[in-house]
């Protein structure tokens, strides 16, 4: 034998042009169509997620989430047996495409998931009952505890009792070392929309996965799975044990320097009037658009920025007429330019002057990739939006500059100065801050509301003036945060901000929410926190108090014992004693409102948080900064300023917040029926609700009214509206009418709504806090605007690109602002009864297709027809278009468009479109014959329904006539 060794051949590499990934030449078109390729694979016999029935009575079945690696399965429902039809799919992103393609027309619309079911492999074996025995063992061994053994059988009895598997396991041929087991779950919750819950125990690292706990955490599920598992696969638990854990028993405002006047006694930068005429020139005629272009995003070598900064206006744009500016006047010679790598220094700022009106012009054109924040520092664009998506990962800008200083080995210019300079490019970029969701539009009708308690910006709040007495909590918002962004924008023309006369300052009559422009009723919102300083005596304000030292005294618990002491002190409360003593005292003397404004002020910090409205998608509709402690009032006023009121609201203090609406708004009570309760307050309906028996179903929230309710949500046709718990605070009540106000007791909202979707929102808002809390007000709550409108923007933007997977289609906004797909407009003018309408159903049926001359005929005008065939050859819209369907046979609009269009017939689609209509006669019996097409035909056009008295002599009706190029066999 050969002693000889083998080289094995070096795989080839490739590089792929999309993303200049580097992969074996071999998997490049996989990798393509993976990952760079908008088209996706139709589900088909051959091509189909894998999938497994679990629960035979209720048609539940089991599916791979995706058609490459390894993912839980997902549960999937298809009953179309029995009284109760049900398909749907468990995950959230099915669901809404679901809505999307429903509103965009397209009623018959299935996920991948469904479809695959069809294709599901039918099994015999029975589903295994597990024994109580083996139960019993785990507990001797000390893998679960007594208490999880009775839950357990608990569980199992459930099982027995509703005729379905406890368990089930998931074998959907992954070959891995991950074994998935379906089991049973007894509420309805958004780990568990089909009443089932999915484990994953990993053989090679001993772990346990449910998406109801944490990963060494324990649940019912996860004990569950451990039972299946011993009973069937008991070698798995020989050497190892389980791995998770089973329970047994103020910021200083600076701005630029050396500013100085020019000569002639021109002063730069100008003051008062003046000033406010300049910035206002800037708001509206030098906005950088929302989407910049790349390649001035893009990293600039330093050589070739510019040195010298001159205006391009030329003539005045505030006088009459055509009047000349003066030439431009230096303002500074060593201006530096800030790029992400290094500092251009010695560069020139001019501007001009008007000189009938005085107004001046500065170099403020970003078309050069430049920003110009006080004509001494200037930032290059792909800086700004380096610091953009630096604060929006919960980066300061500090840090991100000490990152590229220690990077770069290079001192760059003050921090505060570079910080405002950022807030500058903010205020001058044209977004648009609409705040609304793709998914549930401009009107949501399902809200969850809540307070980030944690971001608030320092205010003296004794420096605050109390409202006229006239006033009546309307504020312009547009009025409002124009003032903001005139304030960041004059701070490139001052040296402290303490001269800005833009300055906003915290105030009851002047300081708005954010509200989209088109949810707002008008531009007139409320903001009645001045209302908050006066005692009432009413039930309504009672009850904001209340909530306001609830909170404040939870607070309170978390101080340590010496800030504590120190706290009592300065309120002149005796400080001896325990801890629980001090908190005692202290709460008592909070009744008085100086007191609880003094500790308020102690632990919250100066401004009482803000308090955001967003829909179950993750868009924030509503924004809220309040100056003083949180309350329902701040919900009520935005939710009351909303063009149309939400229908369900889920709020953790919603008897408070129906109360204190409804009390100011006595003649039309916004919350109804049943004070917000989804059922009348008997004592029926109350303890069915606590057994968990009682549902309400709202279908309108999937399916609009018909006809609407007077005055009804244009979303959803009702009239309703309703005020609900979220799951953390619904069991905190101790009022027994609030078990009517949970989401449980509404199947269209349990298990799909996230009713913590805000604590998710601020558990990332948290990271900021750091930074955000130094700012002053106004950079504080203008910052906090735009973190969260690009917040907006990255949700709808994956939203988008989640439906135009779906639907291989553009996508649109509605007049709702909904997504959903572009139609194509046919006139509305074409008489269709004199061209096609049910007189040619006949003659277009695929079963009575034939060679005749009547249906065939040219000449004839007929306007539909050719809009249908102008549409099937539009190039501009997708080639892979499904346009006709007979069989196993397809053509899309490739096939069609490659038929024509001033070019030569391809042979393929020819081929294609033969195969097409032989199959479709010869179901009608008939025989199809092939010619050659590049040979001219000699023979007259068919006259009749017989194709044979066409043809040549030598053909038959029995035979199969071939031409050749040169010889004609016969002829």
């Amino acid at each position: 034998m050969s002693n000889q060794k083998i080289f094995k051949s070096r795989p080839k590499r490739t590089t792929c042009t999309f993303c200049n990934l580097i992969v074996n030449k071999k998997n490049i078109k996989k990798h393509i169509e993976r990952r760079h390729s908008s088209v996706n694979a139709d589900v088909t016999a051959n091509h189909h997620l894998p999938s497994q029935c679990i629960d035979r009575n209720n048609g539940i079945f089991a599916v791979g989430r995706t058609f490459s690696g390894f993912s839980n399965p997902i549960h999937v429902q298809k009953c179309t047996w029995g009284n109760k039809h049900h398909v749907s799919c468990e995950l959230e992103q099915c669901k809404r495409a679901a809505e999307f393609t429903r509103r965009s027309g397209l009623m018959g619309f299935q996920c991948i998931h469904v479809k695959s079911i069809s294709y599901c492999p039918i099994s015999s074996e029975p589903d295994i009952t597990l024994k109580e025995e083996v139960l019993s063992d785990m507990v001797k061994r000390k893998w679960i505890s007594e208490n999880t053994k009775k839950i357990c059988l608990v569980r199992k009895q459930k099982a027995e009792s509703e005729s379905c598997p406890l368990s089930q396991e998931v074998s959907l041929g992954n070959g891995t070392s991950k074994i998935c087991v379906s089991v049973l779950e007894t509420s309805i919750s958004y780990y568990s929309r089909l009443g089932r819950v999915i484990v994953c125990f990993d053989k090679k690292r001993n772990t346990w996965h449910c998406p109801c706990s944490k990963p060494r955490n324990s649940c019912p599920h996860k004990s569950i799975a451990k039972w299946h598992l011993n009973q069937t696969q008991p070698e798995l638990f020989l050497k190892v044990r389980s791995t998770d854990s089973d329970v047994f028993d103020i910021f200083v405002e600076s701005g630029p320097q050396d500013i100085h006047s020019t000569e002639k006694m021109i002063l730069y930068p100008p003051e008062k009037k003046d000033l406010n005429t300049m910035v206002l020139y800037l708001l509206n005629n030098k906005k950088l658009p929302a989407v910049l272009p790349k390649d001035l995003c893009s990293p600039q070598n330093m050589e070739t920025l510019p040195k010298h900064l001159i205006p391009i206006e030329t003539f005045c744009t505030v006088c009459p007429g055509k009047i000349p500016l003066s030439d431009p006047i230096l303002i500074s010679q060593k201006a530096k330019i800030v790029t992400f790598t290094g500092i251009l220094e010695d560069v020139t700022t001019y501007c001009k002057r008007c000189g009938l009106c005085g107004h001046f012009y500065r170099y403020q054109e970003w078309a050069e990739g430049l920003h110009n924040f006080d004509d001494h520092t200037i930032l290059t664009l792909h800086l700004c939006t380096f610091l953009r998506q630096s604060v929006q990962n919960h980066t300061a800008v500090g840090r991100a500059l000490d990152i590229l200083e220690q990077t770069n080995q290079k001192k760059y210019l003050n921090h505060d100065s570079i910080l405002h300079g950022y807030l500058h490019f903010e205020a001058l970029t044209e977004h648009n801050y609409n705040f609304s969701c793709v998914h549930c539009g401009i009107h949501p009708p399902v809200v969850i509301m809540d307070l980030h308690k944690k971001g608030v910006f320092s205010m003296p709040v004794s420096d605050i003036e109390d409202p006229p007495p006239q006033f009546e909590g309307h504020v312009d918002i547009e009025e409002f945060w124009q003032s903001v962004d005139q304030e960041i924008v004059c701070r490139g023309f001052l040296q402290s901000n303490r001269e800005n006369p833009c300055k906003v300052s915290p105030s009851y009559v002047k300081w708005a929410p954010w509200i989209g422009p088109l949810t707002r009723a008008s531009k007139k919102v409320l903001n009645t926190e001045y209302a908050k300083l006066t005692a009432k005596k009413s039930v309504v304000e009672q009850a904001d108090i209340d909530i306001s030292e609830e909170r404040l005294s939870s607070e309170l618990m978390n101080l340590k014992v010496d800030a504590l002491r120190k706290l009592v002190k300065e309120c002149g409360v005796d400080s001896k004693g325990s801890k629980m003593d001090l908190l005692l005292r202290l709460r008592e003397e909070m009744k008085t409102r100086s007191t609880y404004d003094k500790v308020f002020q102690k632990v919250w910090g100066a401004s009482g948080g803000w308090a955001v409205i967003m829909c179950p998608c993750g868009i924030v509709n509503s924004v809220k900064f309040n100056i003083r402690a949180e309350s329902p009032r701040d919900y009520a006023d935005m939710l009351l300023s909303f063009k149309h009121f939400p229908n369900v609201v889920i709020y953790d203090f919603a008897r408070g917040l129906v109360t204190h609406t409804n009390f100011r708004e006595p003649e039309r009570l916004p919350f109804s029926p049943f004070e917000g309760r989804v059922a009348a307050a008997t004592p029926e309906n109350i303890a069915s609700a606590k057994r968990g028996e009682l549902k309400i179903n709202l279908s309108w929230l999937q399916i609009k009214k018909d006809p609407p309710d007077l005055n009804g949500h244009p979303a959803t046709g009702s009239a309703e509206h309703y005020a609900l718990y979220d799951t953390f605070h619904q069991y905190n009540t101790k009022d027994e009418k609030d078990a009517l106000r949970l989401i449980g007791l509404v199947p269209e909202l349990c298990g799909w709504v996230n009713s913590q979707i805000v604590e998710q929102l601020f558990s990332g808002m948290r990271k900021n806090n750091y930074f955000m809390n130094s700012l002053s007000p106004a950079s504080h709550i203008f910052l906090m605007r735009n973190i969260l409108h690009h917040h907006n923007e990255k949700v709808n933007q994956q939203a988008l690109e989640d439906l135009k997977r779906v639907s291989h289609g553009d996508v649109t906004l509605d007049a709702h602002g909904k997504a959903t797909l572009v139609h194509v407009n046919i006139p509305k003018d074409v008489d269709m009864a004199d061209h096609c309408g049910e007189q040619c159903e006949a003659l277009t049926m695929t079963s009575n297709l034939m060679p005749c001359r009547a249906s065939w005929t040219l000449g004839v005008h007929h306007p539909l027809q050719e809009q249908l065939v102008n549409y099937v050859l539009d190039e501009d819209r997708p080639m892979n278009e499904l346009i006709v369907k007979d069989g196993q046979t397809c053509l899309t609009r490739e096939n069609f468009v490659s038929l024509g269009l001033r070019r030569e017939m391809d042979s393929m689609v020819g081929n294609a479109c033969f195969r097409l209509i032989k199959e479709i006669f010869q179901h009608q019996g008939k025989d199809v014959y092939i010619v050659d097409l590049h040979i001219p035909p000699t023979w007259l056009l068919p006259s009749s329904c017989d194709p044979f008295l066409c043809l040549p002599v030598c053909c038959t009706a029995h035979c199969l006539w071939t031409i050749d190029r040169i010889n004609r066999p016969g002829c």
